[in-house]
């Protein structure tokens, strides 16, 4: 009789059950799976297999809603790379040095780098000019001549944002700047009194919060750009300001230096207040970042060396999770992957800490400006490098390296 034929291998079976299976499968165990054979080693690269595991990870690309915010790299590899931003491992750079003015507080007017990643570029703000820099394929480095410099102000731009292929900046000469990124195209208009904080751009909308007390909503329409459609008395400095991604309302962060909470929502078609994140608050405590993650989650940061992370959906009155910066210094800026990952910058030392929103204590720090005491004043970060500006320096942290 014949002889039965040996069971086939269960790598042999139709590429759809194989992934089926993959999918319960974690980390380790795909790792060890790519090992026994080529067919099995293509198959456990698939993004399809790493998406799942990628959205439990620190700053893989992936929001809470899903959204990939770093198409183009393989899944796999975002997830490799995670590990290092988890228990710390890159390596460190000083790409750029400058001089800079003496510092006393954020209140004074001194340089105050700002900075964007926009793909294969970085901007940053030097004195009364903004930057472009193209990032080396490599990694860390920056070509160190500029490939394009944008220039407006008559004193230091405080800060800008980068939308749509537009520059938008508020400078100490209280003027709003526009430049087209690909063009020759710049509008510049006289906006506050005293400098200009703060700026957000969206939906052809600019909003500015300046030292004057006052917030205002510009219009960016065609035959009324520059025109001042609201005007918001906060009765206090302004030092952070942030539009709703729904385009329906915006948030100031004040210097808190009155009876009125620093953390305040306004109406973006009225300009009439909304309401007042938070209740206990004291003199002083100063929010000097705000960030968006959804239309209803919001990160803030500031002198009283707290991050805060408010649902608007739930309480208004109290914030849902909230961080304390352990050596008790003022958080000058913050930034997160839209996930679980958060990034602060400190006022001493250049002390750069990364923070798990799933755990109470910080999960990694980076001190980068000893022995010489300068604030973060600005971070932003890829799935594979962090850019940090200090009072004098551009420090980038490469966490491809292992």
């Amino acid at each position: 009789s014949r002889a039965a034929s040996p069971p086939s291998p269960l790598w042999a079976l139709p590429e759809e059950l194989l992934l089926l299976i993959c999918s319960y499968l974690d980390a380790q165990a795909l790792g060890r799976l790519a090992q026994v054979c080529r067919r099995l080693r293509f198959l456990s690269s698939r993004d399809l297999l790493w998406r799942r595991i990628a959205r439990g990870c620190l700053n893989s690309g992936f929001t809470q809603l899903g959204t990939d915010l770093a198409a183009g790299i393989p899944v796999k590899e975002r997830v490799k790379v995670s590990q290092n931003w988890r228990h710390g491992r890159c390596r460190r750079e000083t790409v750029l040095k400058w001089k800079c003015k003496q510092v006393a507080s954020f209140s004074s007017s001194f340089l105050m780098p700002w900075m964007e990643l926009d793909g294969e570029y970085l901007y940053l703000s030097q004195a009364e000019n903004i930057q472009a820099y193209h990032l080396c394929a490599e990694g860390t480095g920056l070509q160190r001549h500029p490939q394009a410099i944008f220039s407006g102000h008559q004193e230091d731009v405080c800060r800008f944002v980068l939308v749509n292929s537009h520059i938008v900046s508020g400078g100490g000469d209280g003027s709003i700047v526009l430049h087209k990124i690909h063009g020759s195209y710049s509008v510049k208009f006289s906006a506050h009194e005293q400098e200009v904080n703060c700026v957000d751009f969206q939906g052809g909308l600019i909003v500015s919060g300046s030292r004057d007390r006052t917030a205002k909503v510009w219009s960016l329409s065609v035959g009324r750009v520059g025109q001042c459609l609201h005007t918001v008395q906060t009765e206090d400095r302004v030092w952070s300001i942030a539009i709703s991604p729904l385009l329906s309302s915006f948030v100031t962060g004040t210097a808190c230096c009155g009876h009125t909470s620093p953390l305040r929502m306004w109406d973006l078609e009225s300009g009439q207040l909304l309401t007042c994140l938070g209740t206990d608050f004291h003199r002083g405590a100063g929010v000097l970042d705000v960030f968006y993650e959804t239309p209803s989650l919001l990160l803030s940061c500031g002198y009283d060396t707290y991050i805060r992370y408010w649902d608007i959906r739930t309480s208004t009155r109290k914030c849902v999770q909230e961080w304390e910066e352990p050596h008790d210094s003022a958080l000058y800026c913050i930034r997160s992957d839209k996930n679980h990952m958060i990034a602060s910058g400190s006022s001493y030392y250049g002390v750069v800490r990364l923070w798990d929103k799933r755990q109470t204590r910080c999960l990694q720090s980076f001190h980068l400006s000893s022995p010489t005491s300068s604030p973060v004043y600005c971070l932003r970060f890829s799935t594979t490098h962090l850019y940090a500006a200090l009072a004098s320096a551009l420090h980038v942290l490469d966490f491809t390296a292992s």
